[in-house]
């Protein structure tokens, strides 16, 4: 062999390397059967996996339990969260343990995959508890990929509006170590004096007990299990997807105001592609209102995919002929447009116009108006023939800007 001919010999794989690619292959030793069993039993145009699937993680203390509804609230999902403890406790995953096999990350992928495609989670869901191992972790990013193939193939279809771009972020609620000891040491004596008083007066509901609610070296090592374990399945895919490490220190309040500036509405997030680019060039509010923001970013990526023209030439509308007549009332947030235009007689173009500015952050209303306009007289019986024109009256509101008067 040649000196060039070694020279391009690669060289030998890393151990980490190598680890890696073996955790890899065997993800897909579990992964591809279970998604070929989907595909047996639902087929491939029914894999509808939600539009956005938030990884919820927190150390021991943090606050899950107190703010995932807040978190819910903050994404407009109704959907109550999957919760994977809960969620392997079923009757089916009941049986396994029953038979004395361990619940791995087969039985957990699989149990987790078929509850992600029923019809309530379409719009996203909340998912706490998973992924918890290395392998989880490659078996998530395989079902990342599996959902993105399955957009990209049906966009243009008339399935597209059921297979829209996937959204994962990741949320961590972070509390350092003292905190976490103390909140569970805190929660567990709430835990006792509410269960002492259920079984002194037989009313109420018994709360569960924790061993680490109770027990400081207890509570420290639940704490270090989730920094070693969570924390780096979690901080493993920040480069993947959305990181939010959330600091869940302080009042409720407090916790609350750090999640809605962490998890701000971004368009350029949620919106498909070409209907974000078909809407970049509209400037947005200066506060933006989203009102069932789920439904709207459907809504919108439905004009875009199923009625392309009608939907550009609303945008075209509002850009040319709206806008800089909305521009010069700036101050006041408020602006009466009346319209004309032929392409509000669309019947989906009002309701398109609507959607538009509630996505830039504008309030708009409009009302037709149906003017009688006399155009003829008959002159043998005296009646006069009326055409009807119709005037779009749009009345735009938006946080107007404040002068400082002295």
């Amino acid at each position: 062999m040649s000196e060039n001919q070694k020279a391009s010999v690669p060289p030998p794989a890393t151990p980490a390397a190598a680890s890696a690619d073996l955790e890899i292959k065997d993800a897909r030793i579990i992964f591809e059967p279970i998604w070929d069993d989907l595909e047996s039993h639902f087929g491939r145009q029914h894999l509808r996996f939600p539009k956005e699937i938030i990884l919820l993680g927190g150390a021991p203390g943090a606050g899950k339990g107190t703010n995932t509804s807040f978190i819910a609230k903050t994404r407009g999902l109704t959907c109550t969260p999957i919760v994977m403890s809960s969620l392997l406790d079923t009757p089916e995953m009941k049986k396994v343990k029953n038979a004395g096999n361990m619940i791995g990350d087969r039985e957990v992928l699989a149990v987790l995959l078929r509850r992600l495609l029923k019809p309530e989670y379409r719009d996203g869901v909340i998912l706490d508890g998973f992924p918890r191992t290395q392998m989880q972790v490659e078996c998530l990013k395989m079902l990342y990929e599996k959902m993105t193939q399955l957009w990209r193939e049906f966009y243009g279809t008339p399935l597209a509006i059921h297979f829209r771009q996937p959204v994962v972020q990741i949320i961590v609620l972070f509390v350092d170590e003292k905190e976490s000891i103390a909140r569970q040491l805190k929660r567990g004596l709430q835990v006792k004096a509410n269960n002492d008083e259920v079984r002194r007066t037989g009313q109420g509901q018994l709360l569960e007990e924790r061993a680490t609610d109770f027990d400081e070296k207890l509570a420290r090592r639940r704490y270090r299990v989730f920094k070693e374990q969570t924390w780096d399945a979690l901080l493993s895919l920040k480069d993947i997807f959305y990181y939010h490490l959330i600091n869940a220190e302080g009042p409720i309040a407090q916790v609350e105001q750090n999640i809605v500036e962490e998890l701000e509405y971004q368009s350029s997030l949620e919106l498909d592609p070409r209907t974000f680019d078909r809407l970049r060039t509209l400037p947005l509010a200066s506060e933006i209102i989203v009102h069932a923001r789920q439904e709207l970013v459907k809504r919108l990526d439905g004009y875009e995919l199923t009625n392309t023209a009608l939907f550009q030439r609303v945008v075209t509308l509002i850009e040319k002929k709206m806008m800089p007549i909305i521009t010069r009332h700036a101050l006041s947030g408020h602006s009466n447009i009346n319209s004309e235009d032929p392409v509000l007689h669309e019947p989906e173009a009002l309701a398109m116009l609507i959607d538009i500015f509630s996505e830039r952050g504008y309030h708009a209303v409009v009302d037709v108006h149906r003017i009688e306009i006399p155009e003829q007289v008959d002159l043998t019986t005296g009646k006069i023939t009326c055409r009807v024109k119709k005037v779009y009256r749009t009345i735009i509101r938006f946080k107007g800007s404040e002068i400082r008067r002295g």
